[in-house]
């Protein structure tokens, strides 16, 4: 009964209903990897992965020259513990740039691999020594090493026969000698280590020109780099598959894979079954397709994880000698009544007076945009926002922070009525000002009604005056310890986390952030001119609101 069953299930494989079953396999696992595909470039479009990027890049940049040796340190450990180091290589290309990158992992692995080989020499020579006995195949990769000396290490070095890790420890135990072994895996380490990291960099480059990033390369840039990249991996394939020839004629090939195929497996395991393979991609695109969706549903809060997305500045509204006119001095009545200097906000007043912001709020509904000139557009858009927030905290009010109120209800919620269109505070300064006006002080003028934030003027802008109010809020916050400090006998400046959230368009206008900041302050401009520039430090953004009770 059991050989008749085996047979009818052969029979059953190898029949009509067989090739039915891997024809159905084969189009669901097709349909499924469509699937993955269009969820992965509608994750790298919804996510702000250019910040997240950036983010990451920002952490370690931080750390100073710390932070090439804190990932050293974190490479070091995960090869010894025999965590696969592939990943943190491309994370290296992405964090450190080609060539630093590349010079990170080079010295980190080169120690790990020496580390690796001290243990199993001198350390825990016995347990790697009763390891190695329970693989034949390590003989013969110790005999060809006793005959081929360092070149046998190399060759193994340069093709992937045998896993990194398992390698450091069991080169421990043959006769090479340290230093040659050192040397012989550094160098041919070198060209794996350079794919990968150039993989890697040309990933973020890559991330970051999906999600709209500034720092995205341009067609001719990325041409190139896709060009090296693929250079790379052909010099890489020709040198391993030399290696393999080369390790095959010494008869080491075989032994080095048995190791690398001992190591993948598992002592005593065996694969996984055919009908799990099968049904491994329709669950990974099943899995895929939920998160994609719970992403799509929450992007707004993901968004904010990361800060504020990139733009690239640039002006898209010139001036007319016919300006139409725009009514502010609603607005501008309440600012002066009802905000003192410095910004200070007198919420119950306002509230009291309520009815004339919500006339201003119902005016620019009706502005006539399009016949505005830039400084007109500008300052409205800025009029706009700030008087948006007022009433948004006035909707909520008493809170403590504007951060009280929920997610859903503050920046991202799009119910703002601005010449004929609705938007979200969000989209207001993301969409409408930042990539349609080149000039970086709206950073100081646009207020989230919180204390850290620039201070409310008590006046309303207008497009005559814009260039003179901007310039003045730009003093006030390079003059005021609650932005800025700087002291030129310290190699330390301390900023607003507005230079942090908003770099990027900073140094699109001056270069760098620190150069920005020195437009505004002879002391940090004496010190960058005598090429001594100061350490960044960001102050505590204080989220507390910015009413008058909350004034110092």
């Amino acid at each position: 009964m059991m050989v008749d069953a085996v047979s009818d299930s052969k029979d059953v494989l190898g029949g009509d209903s067989g090739r039915s079953s891997r024809s159905t396999s084969h189009w669901v696992n097709g349909i499924s990897l469509i699937v993955l595909v269009a969820c992965l470039v509608l994750l790298v479009r919804v996510l702000p992965v250019d910040r997240a990027v950036q983010a990451l890049q920002g952490g370690v940049g931080r750390l100073g020259v710390f932070g090439p040796v804190v990932f050293a340190a974190a490479y070091i450990l995960a090869g010894l513990l025999f965590v696969p180091g592939s990943a943190l290589t491309l994370a290296s290309g992405a964090l450190f740039g080609l060539i630093w990158g590349t010079g990170v992992v080079s010295i980190a692995s080169t120690l790990t691999a020496a580390l690796a080989f001290l243990i199993a020499r001198y350390v825990a020579r016995e347990k790697v020594r009763r390891a190695a006995e329970r693989n034949r195949s390590f003989a013969a990769i110790d005999q060809a090493i006793g005959k081929g000396g360092w070149r046998i290490v190399a060759l193994l070095r340069l093709s992937p026969a045998v896993p990194f890790s398992l390698g450091n420890y069991l080169y421990g135990l043959t006769s090479i000698r340290f230093w040659p072994y050192v040397l012989a895996s550094w160098l041919c380490m070198l060209p794996g280590s350079f794919m990968y990291v150039y993989i890697g960099h040309l990933g973020a480059e890559g991330l970051q020109a999906a999600g709209g990033g500034r720092n995205a390369v341009g067609v001719g840039k990325t041409v190139l780099l896709v060009a090296g990249l693929a250079a790379t991996v052909l010099v890489t394939v020709y040198v391993t598959r030399l290696a393999r020839r080369a390790l095959a004629e010494q008869g080491a090939l075989a032994a080095a894979a048995g190791l690398g195929l001992a190591q993948a497996n598992g002592a005593g395991k065996t694969q996984s079954s055919s009908r799990a393979r099968v049904a491994a991609v329709p669950v990974a695109a099943l899995l895929m397709a939920t998160l994609t969706a719970a992403v799509w549903f929450r992007q707004d809060a993901i968004r904010g994880l990361f800060g504020p997305p990139t733009a690239t500045l640039q002006e898209a509204y010139s001036e007319k000698s016919d300006d139409a006119a725009f009514d502010h001095s609603q607005f501008d009545s309440l600012l002066r009544k009802h905000v003192s200097e410095g910004g200070w906000v007198d919420y119950e007043g306002l509230k009291a007076d309520s009815a004339i912001l919500d006339a201003y709020i119902a005016s620019l509904e009706k502005a006539p945009f399009d016949q505005l000139g830039r400084d007109q557009k500008l300052a409205l858009l800025i009029n706009a926002y700030n008087a948006f927030t007022l009433r948004l905290i006035l909707d909520h009010y008493p809170v403590k922070s504007i951060k009280d109120i929920p997610d859903a209800q503050r920046w991202a919620d799009k119910r703002w009525k601005v010449a004929g269109g609705t938007w979200s505070l969000n989209q207001i300064e993301h969409e409408q000002i930042r990539p349609k006006f080149r000039e970086a002080r709206v950073h100081f003028a646009l207020v989230c009604a919180a204390v850290g934030c620039p201070p409310l003027r008590a006046e309303a802008y207008t497009g005559a005056k814009l260039e003179a109010q901007l310039a003045d809020q730009a003093k006030y916050v390079h003059t005021h310890d609650r932005w800025f400090r700087f002291d030129s006998k310290s190699d330390v400046v301390k900023l607003t986390k507005l230079y942090d959230w908003y770099g990027d368009d900073f140094k699109q206008v001056a270069g760098t952030v620190l150069a920005y900041v020195g437009t505004h302050s002879k002391e940090l401009q004496s010190a960058l001119d005598a090429k001594k520039p100061p350490r960044i430090e960001w102050l505590d953004y204080n989220w507390r609101l910015n009413s008058r009770e909350n004034k110092p």
